[in-house]
């Protein structure tokens, strides 16, 4: 999916993309709709689940 970046908001990349949020479910990020997930980059949220965000990333590029 093209236009996402690691630095944008959860809640900015569901807004432009809702087929994202099962593979963000399927990673462990299961805040998708809580406050933090609106100000919070998808960055910041990996570092804060464990998840490796590169590797996020080429699932969400390749999906």
């Amino acid at each position: 999916m093209t236009g996402i970046t690691k630095e944008m908001t959860i809640g900015e990349i569901l807004r432009k993309s809702p087929d994202v949020a099962p593979i963000l479910l399927e990673a462990g990020m299961h805040c998708l709709g809580c406050p933090s997930a609106q100000g919070e980059s998808l960055e910041e949220a990996a570092l804060v689940h464990g998840i490796d965000v590169d590797e996020l990333m080429a699932v969400i590029e390749n999906a």
